[in-house]
């Protein structure tokens, strides 16, 4: 996940990222040195691809669409599983104490792979030692959105409104510490704001919420929202991410006014740590092949999403990353879980 704070990070960061360096290695090397175990006939039954978050959500639409595909590729069904609760950590948990012979894969965010350590110090997995990377899945932004009944039509509405009446303007979220929630505190930060979070299990209810109007604007994923964008039913105020998004032009990125703010989001598919080198390597090249079909593309684009496939140690440098810098930002905003 990129993140641009209003202050001087470069240095900080850079000393973070040198002292990630020895945990990748040492995460590589759990992984990477696995049995190569032959793995004749797989997969030979039905796979089970992991959620954390409720249907309706920005993971679970993303699942869905590759789940198609990759049962197209491999002649097997893959049937996602829905496991809400604790901002995807209670997924991920499960997740890491899977079945290791391959018929069994978790679609992650960057909350439970990146951001959670730094939340709780009850977690039951720690994402750099449980888990194979497999591969990078998606990046888009979050968006602002608020109710149609909402009386705001621009990002200055908003923060007019907020300044007038601190604690008033609530906020849903997919969960605590998703990037939904990281993208209000961040807000909260630099517009000089009192909001108040609604965490909810996953994007799905935060949206049927908003849609009923029981909460008036949510940080949403631009998947879980985008649809609804265009049909009129909610509001969109602003893009979190550093430009505008092409299936959203004509709404302004909270950057043009808050110079600086830039926060992005991420999925991507990993599996316990120990599945055989094999089982791992034959996975990327699934899912790397799913994310490369046109149709998939097209489909993951009309929800507001890129397709980023990546190898399993882009992936686990991109988690070590996003997780010093992470750190340091959860310890600044005061978040926590517990």
């Amino acid at each position: 996940m990129k993140i641009v704070l209003p202050f001087n990070r470069v240095n900080r960061v850079n000393r973070a990222n040198r002292a990630a360096t020895g945990a990748l290695v040492a995460w590589l090397a759990l992984w990477h040195c696995g049995p190569a175990l032959p793995q004749a006939g797989f997969p030979s039954k039905p796979i089970t691809l992991s959620v954390g978050f409720a249907p309706g959500g920005g993971t679970d639409i993303t699942a869905r669409i590759l789940a198609r595909k990759l049962a197209e590729q491999l002649g097997q069904p893959v049937n996602v599983d829905n496991k809400p609760g604790a901002g995807g950590n209670l997924a991920a948990e499960l997740a890491a104490r899977g079945a290791t012979d391959g018929h069994f894969i978790h679609l992650s965010a960057i909350g439970p792979l990146s951001v959670a350590p730094h939340l709780s110090k009850k977690l039951g997995f720690d994402p750099r030692r449980d888990f194979a990377p497999l591969s990078m899945a998606v990046a888009f932004p979050n968006v602002l959105v608020v109710s149609a009944a909402q009386p705001f039509r621009t990002l200055d509405d908003y923060v007019k409104f907020s300044r007038s009446k601190p604690g008033a303007m609530a906020y849903g979220t997919s969960g605590i510490g998703s990037t939904g929630h990281l993208s209000g505190a961040l807000f909260e930060s630099v517009a000089k704001v009192d909001l108040t979070h609604v965490p909810y299990k996953g994007g799905g209810p935060a949206m049927s919420d908003l849609l009923g109007n029981q909460v008036p604007s949510v940080f949403a994923s631009a998947p879980s929202a985008v649809q609804q964008i265009k049909a009129g039913k909610i509001r969109a105020l602003a893009i979190t991410g550093v430009r505008r998004s092409e299936m959203l032009p004509e709404v302004p990125t909270i950057g043009e006014t808050f110079a600086g703010y830039d926060v992005a989001n991420w999925y991507a598919f990993v599996a316990p740590q120990k599945m055989p080198r094999e089982l791992v390597e034959r996975w990327n090249r699934e899912i790397v092949r799913a994310l490369g079909d046109p149709q998939v593309r097209e489909q993951i684009r009309e929800h507001g999403m890129d397709a980023i496939p990546s190898t399993p140690r882009e992936l686990a440098e991109k988690i070590e990353r996003e997780y010093a810098l992470w750190e340091r930002v959860v310890r600044q905003a005061g978040i926590t879980a517990d």
